[in-house]
Order: C-alpha cells, then sequence, then structure tokens
C-alpha cells in the first residue's frame, strides 16, 4: 500500500530536529529505524504532515557506559543493542529480549528509542525498561531536557508521556548488580511475530541464596506493559523454588482481562502468562547464580 502524503525533512542537528517538532507540533511524527511508522503510515493509521527523520542526526547511535547505567542513544539499532558485548555484560535482559524482536533485517533498522517511544504493548523493549526502572531522556527547544521514569512513561496503547514537541535521545539502564540473572520469554505464532504473551523477568540472589529483588513485566496482555508487583513482592526473600515459583506465577497471572483477538482468547492469554512467568523465573534464577 502506498504511504499517504507527507512533508519529508532530514535535520542534521538535534537542534533542527527540536525546531521542526515546536513548528509543527502533532502534526509531526519523528522517524527513527521506520520499522514502526512506516505500517502505520502505510495502513492510514497515522497521517502525519511532516515526518522528521533523525537519522542524520550525529551521536544518537552510541552505547555508553555512564554513571551507573549503560546509555543507548535514541538510534542505537537493535542489532546493535543484541551484539555488544557492553549489553551483554551489564544489562543481560535487554540483551536477551533483542533477539526476540521480529528478524535480523528489522533489527539492523528498528532502534531501541524507537520501539519505546512507539510503546507497543506487545513489544519487548518497553517490558525491559519498566522492569529495569530505565529511564528516557527527551528533549523540547521550549523546555530542554527532561528524564522520564519508565514508570511513568507507558501511559496507553501506543500512548507515551511525551509531549508533541519532545524527541527521545536517549535511553538510560540501570547496571545489573552482581548475582543477578535476566530472562525474556514469549510465545508467538512464529518467530518474529509479535508476542501473544510475553515477560521480562529479572533476578538478583543474596550470598545466601536468597532472593533480593526480582521484577516481572508481561506484554501482550494489556494496553501497556504490566508491571506485577505482587508477584515480586512473594519472591522477595525466599530460597528459589519450584513452589515458591509456582507461587509467583499464579499470582502474576492473576486479575488479568486482556481482550482477545484472532490469535486467542483471553483465558488463553491468560495461561500463557503464568506459563511464561513460570519459565522463565526458573531460567532467571539459574544464571543468577552463575553471575
Amino acid at each position: 500500500m502506498k504511504l499517504p502524503p507527507f512533508d519529508y525533512r532530514a535535520p542534521r542537528s538535534m537542534d533542527e530536529v527540536l525546531s521542526l517538532l515546536a513548528e509543527h507540533g502533532g502534526d509531526a511524527k519523528v522517524i527513527a529505524g521506520g520499522q514502526s511508522l512506516v505500517p502505520l503510515l502505510a495502513l492510514r493509521m497515522a497521517r502525519p504532515a511532516v515526518v522528521v527523520d533523525i537519522g542524520r542526526v550525529p551521536g544518537l547511535g552510541e552505547l555508553e557506559v555512564d554513571d551507573g547505567t549503560v546509555v543507548a542513544g535514541a538510534m542505537t539499532r537493535e542489532h546493535a543493542a543484541e551484539t555488544s558485548p557492553l549489553v551483554r555484560q551489564h544489562v543481560p535482559l535487554l540483551a536477551d529480549a533483542m533477539p526476540l524482536i521480529g528478524h535480523p533485517a528489522i533489527r539492523c533498522r528498528g532502534t531501541v528509542g524507537g520501539t519505546i517511544a512507539h510503546a507497543d504493548p506487545a513489544a519487548e523493549a518497553p517490558a525491559v525498561a519498566l522492569a529495569l526502572d530505565a529511564e528516557i531522556v527527551a528533549r523540547s527547544a521550549a523546555r530542554g531536557t527532561r528524564t522520564i521514569a519508565a514508570a511513568e512513561f507507558f501511559q496507553g496503547f501506543l500512548t507515551t508521556a511525551l509531549e508533541e514537541d519532545e524527541a527521545v535521545t536517549q535511553v538510560r539502564f540501570p547496571i545489573a548488580a552482581p548475582r543477578t540473572g535476566g530472562c525474556f520469554d514469549e510465545v508467538a505464532r512464529r518467530h518474529g511475530d509479535f508476542a501473544i504473551a510475553g515477560v521480562a523477568t529479572q533476578v538478583r540472589l543474596d550470598e545466601h541464596g536468597r532472593i533480593e529483588d526480582a521484577r516481572i513485566v508481561l506484554i501482550g496482555v494489556s494496553d501497556v506493559p504490566l508491571r506485577r508487583s505482587k508477584a515480586e513482592q512473594l519472591l522477595r526473600g525466599q530460597v528459589p523454588t519450584a513452589a515458591v515459583f509456582d507461587a509467583a506465577a499464579d499470582a502474576a497471572a492473576a486479575d488479568l482481562a486482556p481482550a482477545p483477538d484472532l490469535h486467542g482468547s483471553s483465558a488463553y492469554r491468560v495461561h500463557l502468562a503464568r506459563v511464561v512467568v513460570r519459565r522463565a523465573l526458573d531460567k532467571a534464577a539459574q544464571r543468577a547464580e552463575t553471575a
């Protein structure tokens, strides 16, 4: 399907990007890798008058360590995050999630900042950001730079805390502590499809082998990535056993009411949510033991 008409701009500095967003407001859309926006344009689900391409802005594709975080520039390609030794060492949950995004060709174009700003509730990177208490850095010409906690960023289906004149410049992921293991697990009809249900989990063990901290965030079962705090609380202070993980998986799946669609009923998605949580917790704990 042909795209609707729009004015294409390709600025070469962040100041130019912000000036265009300030000028056009809600009539403008930022494009990074194009793996989310272009399909929306083709389906007429987005009709911006102006598309602002940030691909030529220098400095947005860097991965670096800063102040206890791994900083991913908004243009960091998903493939770069997937294959980065820096990410694998310091943010293993992000590294575990990246191969589940689409296919290699998509990950070579898609960006970490773009998928988080797009906020699809079945996408992997938003769940990782929420599970790790990541911070999203945004800039506007009028207000300068602000930092938004992931817990406050995702507000609804394809809806975030970004203002119309703001653009994401960085995502800051906290570095994992010692004895921390992560696992991203999901069920999809085919590899590369959006998840019917999925989960980002992270477990940190104390010196006695008990669970000091746990994070569980579900995707595909709500209009936002969904953190399951009650299930996390059940895990803290416990020895990682099958019974403990069973109870946490039950708690994570409790009270879910996902919308049915052609891929499965609501009850089926709830069942899958429990299955992936149980599976991921076991693997995360195993990885924590050797981390």
